[in-house]
């Protein structure tokens, strides 16, 4: 069935979350993580991912704010960092994540196309507005979905309805697009065709359902969902 719709999780597949731990690693007074800051930025997104999990399993939901605070805190404890000064300028650049350099022509090639474009994110939707604001691509997006509103985190079905009630596109005629593995793949169990953007080239998660594509970028997206 031909793709009507173009859906993006925000964080790690349209913004790069290590950017927070990067920029500061370069600004004076953080020189302590010129050299540990991308096992920092590593263990803060495994982290804040691990608590949407729990969180999701046991009905104990917070917003998408929180468990990045809680992230962060696990992550600078487990490197030995006590710094608060440290740890609020990580937070203030989580707010300006810029987007891959890819996305703005690809979500244009998209626009171009006549599709609709969203996100849906486990994010809340002022740190998302703000992102999105930040990388300059409002205009290039129709609808940007939180899971507020549902209460809940992703993989629960629940997101991934939020598509249909907001955009009318049945999951058939919805590429939905995700760096991460595991969302994808849930995605796709769903009903969604899915894309996988595996950055980094690590192994396909053992899950019932695998995404339909694998890309290691977002450049192919256009093209694919034309192909569809």
């Amino acid at each position: 069935m031909p793709v009507s719709t173009c859906v993006f999780d925000a964080y790690g597949t349209l913004f790069d979350v290590a950017a927070a731990a990067r920029a500061a690693s370069a600004e004076p007074g953080f020189e302590v993580l010129a050299d540990i800051w991308p096992r920092l930025a590593a263990d803060w997104r495994d982290k804040q991912l691990q608590y949407t999990w729990l969180r999701a399993v046991t009905g104990e939901h917070v917003d998408f704010w929180s468990v990045t605070q809680d992230g962060l805190d696990w992550a600078m404890e487990a490197g030995g960092l006590d710094d608060r000064e440290l740890r609020e300028r990580l937070l203030a650049l989580y707010w300006e994540l810029p987007a891959y350099a890819e996305v703005p022509a690809m979500l244009a090639a998209i626009k171009e196309q006549g599709r609709s474009t969203a996100i849906l994110s486990n994010g809340s939707p002022d740190m998302l507005q703000a992102a999105v604001d930040s990388a300059g691509i409002a205009g290039m997006l129709d609808v940007v979905l939180s899971v507020e509103e549902v209460g809940v985190f992703k993989p629960s079905p629940q997101v991934y309805g939020l598509v249909e009630q907001h955009l009318g596109s049945t999951p058939a005629h919805t590429l939905f697009v995700s760096a991460n593995g595991w969302d994808a793949a849930c995605g796709q169990a769903f009903g969604f065709p899915t894309v996988w953007i595996n950055r980094l080239g690590v192994p396909i998660d053992r899950l019932p359902e695998r995404p339909a594509h694998v890309m290691a970028d977002l450049t192919g997206v256009p093209d694919l969902a034309e192909r569809l």
